[in-house]
């Protein structure tokens, strides 16, 4: 299910570390499969594991504690929108629900087109900037009033050319 590029990248990766420390690198061949994969599959952490010379529910462990780590497909928008208590305060819960309506799927779902995956974060560490959202684990959004999530949603769909 590796491929010898993947493991190839695996290899640069573990070579950051002493050698008896290979599993360090663990967060990054995750990161890496994620990527090459669209998501890290039950396979993909055993071979991790066998790679870097650690038991499989360890690296488990680790995709299941970040929820950056899609354990399942996901669609071409990963929306995270943080509800933990600061940004519930703030409207956080209101802007998931709003993204509900917009999208027609509840949190966690993927809409059918497969362009949208919506979920909940704990905390992005942006408080004071509430609601706020990462798109793709990357894209950080702040102040996201129900105006600009229909402009974030509509441009990434044009962005799609649907």
């Amino acid at each position: 299910m590796i491929s010898d590029t993947t493991k190839a990248r695996f290899a640069r990766e573990v070579a950051k570390y002493p050698k008896e420390q290979a599993q360090s690198a663990v967060m990054a061949c995750l990161a890496i499969v994620q990527q090459e994969q669209g998501h890290v599959s039950p396979e993909s952490e055993r071979e991790i594991a066998d790679y870097l010379g650690m038991p499989p529910i360890a690296v488990h462990e680790v995709t299941s504690f970040y929820n950056m780590y899609n354990q399942r497909p996901v669609g071409k928008f990963k929306l995270n929108v943080c509800t933990n208590l600061p940004c519930q305060l703030r409207d956080g819960a209101k802007a998931l629900h709003h993204l509900e309506q917009k999208l027609g799927i509840a949190m966690g779902e993927t809409t059918a087109d497969g362009l949208f995956t919506l979920q909940q974060s704990e905390c992005l560490g942006a408080c004071a900037d509430s609601p706020v959202m990462l798109v793709n684990d990357r894209t950080m959004c702040s102040f996201m009033s129900n105006e600009k999530l229909d402009q974030l949603i509509d441009a990434l769909k044009s962005a799609e050319g649907q």
